[in-house]
């Protein structure tokens, strides 16, 4: 085994979260060492024109994704069933190489507040305990949105977010978000372009005493400089956001943002194709020293020890690490014992296509984060859940995506699933449909959970990750109720045909898409016996442990979890520079 010289940190995963901890890390005169498993890759070698648009090579392979082959999950509904691998990337997509999913994702950005950081807190003091059932595992963060809300801006700023402020020091401004929490400032860009699709659900939503708003992107909506001096093109409405790379640097990524500027430190090492296996610990078990990993190019085993080891790597791995390295209790569903993969959880849904016989529009100019949406059941405190029976909220959004031509084929109810009926269908409808979508948030349950599967195992003989999970009667609610309102929208727009809107209530799969939102399984929390790290991402477990990213989520919200999860990265950081390293140790007493 080759073993390097200590550095101060070390990096494990460099997406974004690594991305943020290596640059202001680095740039604080501390050897920092990032290690990424997947291959390194460049905005202008990887993703130039024509090539980034080949649908074949990044839709259908999910070229920029994690290969099952190699690494992958496995997965089953309940803990009496027989988890079996899942052997094609479907429901998600974990992002792999340098990067990880901040290249391929959609720059949907938004600020998770105190409706999430104090969950049990609020829906007690107003519902009553009994409200939140007796298996839903559902805790407070131990972190604040007041606190976080400086880091929150320091990262819209740094990925050139789009978007207009509904809440600006407590006032409310017209044409944002109502709802959201106090904000210090704008976004650093203008909305993007309102599509038709956009202005017609806005009008829709509108005309039923709703309030809609653009969607806060990080796609530029016109050319920006963030404060570090990274460059950011105008989106060019391509329509090839999600799962693809973007070839104007437009959407903001850790490749053209923070991983740069750590490269520029002498005091940073990236090393790319390097596959962690464990992270070792001392003979006290009160400390850990540093990874082993692989070198995929050479095939040679390797350990970096570290002084400080940031462990912010995907969901999966960030909890297959704890669990493989023996770090922490791994956690029982039956005994209710043990914290390590912990409340799981995933997004639900619902959505519904509209067909216009009138309409035309042009669904290929279109990008990630163009959509109208809505608040009013989420973040808005006075929404009554007790008429609803469910904990959490849904958002509501109108608009297209994309409409990449292997991707997108809308065909009128009833319409044949091949043959010359399902072309004329497709050719008709193709640039006179839209979609209203919903995402719902999904509460942790003692029975969704993470763990190492008894029987199959990875390319280096490490149990693979099995996820044990289902949607729960909360989520069945909620999905329903999702499903109800976009029905209700639908059809105010008096399409000429409209799917309906069908709520996720039969098992999940993992073979249909959904989306790449999987957060918990090394949760945050108040304390050792109800989580894994504190409010900062140290871990209870070793002090110069910490972990970044949605693993700390202790359950999913409506929102995505981008926002969140750089915004508690700079926050971790920003305690490590003024407290750890001035006394190292536990920064929160047990």
């Amino acid at each position: 085994m080759k073993i390097f010289p200590e550095v101060d940190v070390l990096v494990i995963g460099m997406g974004w979260t690594g991305g943020i901890a290596s640059k202001e890390l680095s740039e604080a005169g501390l050897t920092v060492v990032g290690l990424e498993r997947g291959a390194p890759r460049t905005p202008e070698e990887d993703f130039s024109v024509p090539h980034i648009r080949d649908e074949l090579e990044y839709h259908s392979r999910t070229g920029l994704a994690q290969d099952v082959k190699k690494d992958t999950v496995t997965v089953r509904n309940k803990i009496d069933e027989k988890a079996l691998p899942m052997r094609r990337l479907g429901s998600f997509t974990p992002g792999d190489g340098l990067g990880g999913a901040g290249v391929h994702w959609n720059g949907q950005t938004w600020r998770w507040t105190d409706m999430e950081f104090k969950i049990r807190t609020l829906y007690e003091d107003r519902y009553g305990k009994s409200f939140i059932p007796k298996d839903m595992t559902i805790q407070d963060w131990g972190v604040s949105y007041s606190e976080l809300e400086p880091f929150y801006e320091k990262f819209e700023r740094t990925a050139g977010v789009s978007g207009r402020a509904g809440n600006v020091n407590g006032q409310i401004q017209a044409g944002g978000n109502p709802y959201e929490a106090i904000r210090q400032s704008d976004y650093p860009l203008p909305p993007l372009n309102s599509s038709l699709a956009n202005d017609l659900f806005s009008s829709a939503a509108k005309n039923m005493g709703y309030n809609p708003f653009p969607m806060p992107a990080a796609n530029a909506s016109k050319p920006y400089t963030n404060p570090d001096g990274a460059q950011l093109g105008q989106c060019q409405y391509c329509g090839f956001c999600e799962k693809y790379g973007c070839e104007a640097n437009a959407k903001g990524s850790p490749l053209i943002t923070v991983i740069p500027f750590a490269l520029k430190q002498p005091t940073f090492e990236l090393r790319t194709n390097s596959w962690v296996t464990e992270i070792k610990m001392d003979k006290s078990k009160k400390r850990v020293t540093g990874a082993v990993y692989t070198n995929l190019l050479t095939g040679e085993e390797c350990f970096q020890p570290a002084k400080l080891v940031i462990l912010s790597a995907y969901v999966f791995t960030n909890t297959h690490l704890m669990l493989s390295s023996g770090i922490g209790i791994p956690y029982d569903p039956i005994t209710q014992k043990g914290v390590i993969g912990k409340n799981y959880a995933y997004q639900t849904g619902a959505n519904a296509t509209l067909f216009f016989e009138d309409k035309i529009f042009n669904p290929f100019m279109a990008s990630g984060g163009l959509l109208s949406v809505m608040d009013d059941f989420h973040s808005n405190w006075e929404f009554d859940r007790s008429s609803t029976g469910f904990v959490g909220g849904t958002t509501i959004f109108g608009g297209m995506f994309h409409g990449r031509p292997l991707e997108y084929h809308p065909v009128s109810p009833g319409t044949p699933a091949w043959g010359s009926t399902w072309k004329e269908s497709m050719a008709k409808w193709y640039s006179r449909s839209m979609r209203i979508s919903s995402n719902g948030s999904v509460m942790a349950n003692r029975y969704n959970y993470l763990d190492l599967d008894p029987t199959y195992k990875n390319a280096f003989g490490k149990p693979l990750l099995r996820m044990t999970f289902d949607y729960k009667p909360n989520e069945h609610k909620l999905s329903t109720f999702s499903s109800q309102v976009i029905d209700k929208l639908g059809k105010s727009m008096n399409p000429k045909q409209m799917t309906a809107p069908a709520p996720r209530i039969a098992p999940w799969s993992s073979s249909v898409y959904q989306s790449t939102h999987n957060t918990g399984g090394t949760i945050m929390g108040t304390n050792p016996s109800n989580s894994v790290v504190n409010k900062y991402g140290q871990s209870w477990d070793a002090h110069n442990l910490f972990i970044m990213g949605a693993s700390l989520f202790p359950h999913n919200s409506a929102y995505n979890p981008t926002g969140p999860a750089a915004a508690l990265a700079y926050w971790s950081v920003a305690a490590i520079k003024n407290n750890y390293l001035k006394n190292p140790g536990r920064l929160i007493s047990a």
